[in-house]
């Protein structure tokens, strides 16, 4: 197969996150507007050419004060910045179905490089004829590497918010 183009079928995909508060527990969360590039060949996907967008006001937590204090200039500055990107660079074959993808991440003003592990979950026809294909990526990053610091210390130790966020990324896209 050649390589193709692949739209984003975002009412079967999603983007979510983890943190950890106050040390002893995790609040999860999504973002539910997101949209993708994708010019690849499921037969090789080293070859694949990969750009991301996230609005980053389009965060739930499904607490409305937190993601609205998480769009302040506390956290995301979503006047200022008001998307995540990423764009791959390099995707290295790991295993049968699994990669690592690299590529540069741009959050508040800061592009850094990073990789996630993705699993390409298989391709087929859905009732109507189109090819459609799936795909989970897993990473994290630290929260401080791109200049998110706010943060509150507590009075037993530690500190309010996590530095290291895990994102988990599921996709189903359908060749163009």
């Amino acid at each position: 197969m050649a390589k193709a183009k692949w739209t984003v079928d975002t009412t079967h995909s999603s983007i979510d996150f983890t943190i950890r508060h106050m040390m002893i527990a995790k609040v999860k969360g999504t973002f539910h507007t997101f949209e993708a590039d994708i010019d690849a060949d499921t037969d090789d996907l080293t070859t694949a050419d990969l750009q991301f967008s996230i609005d980053l006001s389009s965060i739930d937590t499904r607490n409305t004060d937190r993601d609205a204090h998480l769009r302040t200039a506390d956290f995301f500055d979503v006047e200022q910045y008001p998307k995540l990107t990423f764009k791959s660079s390099q995707i290295v074959n790991t295993g049968e179905g699994e990669y690592n993808v690299t590529g540069d991440v741009t959050l508040h003003g800061v592009t850094r490089p990073e990789t996630f592990a993705v699993t390409f979950e298989g391709s087929g026809k859905d009732p109507w004829g189109n090819e459609k294909a799936g795909f989970s990526a897993q990473g994290a990053f630290k929260r401080s590497d791109y200049g998110l610091t706010y943060n509150a210390a507590l009075e037993t130790g530690g500190v309010l918010i996590a530095d290291e966020v895990k994102i988990s990324i599921e996709i189903e896209a359908s060749k163009a």
